[in-house]
């Protein structure tokens, strides 16, 4: 039954975590193609960084085929000096003004988490420590 539940817990964590990623890297990869414009490889390369985050194409190209469908994308082939003919997606000014707009919401949606999450911490530094152990019996129960 432990297992059942930590399955189930796992499970609800990968969906929400795949609900967040969805909006956010919409979003990043608008950022990156208003810098310059990116091959889908290349673009996967550079939401990357320093490969904290686990990216791949294929998560990628559904983001730059909606995105393009919606105006905010324009997309060129161009040759190659290293292989076949490359796709690249470069924002449109509808995209640009978009993204301009959607960065305020972002970073006051960021502002918002961090500040409840240092205001949890704040509250459980204050707590008396028996209170802590009271509370974690009786969500045991």
């Amino acid at each position: 039954r432990i297992l059942a539940i930590m399955d189930y817990l796992d499970a609800e964590k990968e969906r929400r975590v795949t609900q967040l990623r969805k909006g956010i890297l919409e979003l990043a990869v608008m950022g990156s193609l208003y810098r310059e414009h990116h091959y889908g490889y290349s673009l996967v390369r550079v939401l990357m960084g320093d490969g904290s985050l686990s990216l791949k194409e294929g998560t990628v190209y559904p983001i730059l085929t909606r995105l393009d469908k919606e105006g905010l994308v324009r997309s060129e082939w161009v040759e190659s000096d290293q292989g076949p003919p490359r796709k690249y997606y470069s924002l449109t000014a509808n995209g640009r003004r978009l993204f301009e707009s959607l960065m305020p919401e972002f970073d006051q949606l960021v502002e918002l988490v961090k500040q409840s999450r240092n205001a949890a911490k704040s509250r459980q530094q204050n707590e008396h420590p028996r209170e802590r152990i009271l509370v974690k019996k009786e969500e045991r129960a």
